[in-house]
């Protein structure tokens, strides 16, 4: 059955129709063919003097060095996922051999969120954390009240989440809202305006992990919770020469004979090869200010993937 769901997704996604991509450098509002929220974030390449423009920031991150130059780092993974968004999720479901799910629905469980709650699902594009966000809310806390807004830079992930979320009873009753925009700066969300900042599987993308944290402690409600879900590194003396071995040499050729795709899936496992180890990352979130209880993480499959929960001082 779990074969033949996963064939059903990528047969349903192998021709979808792929929407034309609003310039590069152009802060634009992309209509993507379902309700937007009203406000949209400026693409950081906007040509604009703004502060929180790139060209104004540095060539390097205070937490690792990737193998193609920072400074191009965006550009690059944006045009990675504008060739993987229509069978990202299917994809990832089988190259990370069906834990993919199972893990992210467990990020959800470890947020423990409170009925009404708003979360900012940040990268979020797909709608998967926000569906097993909004599942568990229904399901366990019983609460109709709760909120999602996915924050997402490419408009061809945001599309996926539009298509898969786009009939539900939580779009009618406006409970997800979907805004393009960019992590590192999160311009457009309020201060101290969200309950939940969640992230998964996106800080590997971001050229400055370090900007999109301080991002992330700014929108948060005194009191809020950090939820980072990211790929590991395993420490493990057999397992993880293994999976550096899968990541490095498996998950291109897998990604070719998928998706035909394997130049796009090396780029992305060389992201995640190159974020830096947990321990090194979960001291970054505390120096953005956040608290994080205990050792700051939890680790999935010895290390495979990485939990990050914390929470924002209430003062």
């Amino acid at each position: 059955m779990i074969f033949k769901s996963l064939l059903h997704r990528l047969n349903a996604t192998a021709t979808a129709p792929l929407v034309a991509r609003p310039p590069l450098y152009a802060s634009t509002r992309v209509d993507l063919g379902l309700r937007w929220s009203s406000g949209v974030v400026n693409n950081a390449h906007s040509s604009s003097s703004s502060s929180s423009s790139f060209s104004s920031c540095s060539a390097t991150s205070s937490l690792y060095s990737d193998t193609v130059p920072i400074s191009q780092k965006e550009e690059i993974m944006d045009e990675v996922y504008c060739k993987v968004a229509d069978r990202y999720d299917a994809v990832i479901d089988i190259l990370s051999v069906f834990m993919n799910t199972m893990w992210k629905r467990n990020f959800v469980k470890q947020i423990k969120p409170q009925p009404g709650a708003l979360m900012l699902d940040v990268a979020g594009g797909t709608g998967e954390i926000a569906n097993h966000y909004l599942q568990y809310q229904d399901k366990v806390n019983r609460d109709k009240t709760s909120s999602v807004k996915i924050v997402d830079y490419n408009p061809h992930m945001l599309r996926v989440g539009m298509k898969r979320l786009g009939n539900s009873e939580w779009m009618r009753d406006g409970r997800v809202s979907f805004v393009q925009g960019n992590a590192e700066d999160l311009d457009g969300i309020a201060d101290s305006s969200v309950d939940v900042y969640s992230i998964s599987a996106g800080m590997h993308n971001l050229p400055h992990p370090e900007r999109a944290l301080k991002a992330a402690y700014r929108v948060l409600k005194p009191g809020g919770t950090f939820a980072c879900l990211e790929y590991g590194h395993v420490d493990a003396p057999v397992i993880g020469p293994i999976c550096r071995w899968y990541m490095d040499n498996a998950v291109p050729v897998l990604g070719g004979w998928i998706a035909g795709d394997s130049a796009s899936y090396e780029r992305l496992a060389k992201s995640v090869r190159n974020f830096p180890h947990q321990k090194v990352f979960v001291q970054a979130i505390r120096d953005a200010g956040f608290v994080m209880p205990g050792n700051g993480y939890q680790v999935f499959q010895w290390g495979m993937m990485v939990a990050y929960i914390g929470a924002k001082p209430k003062n």
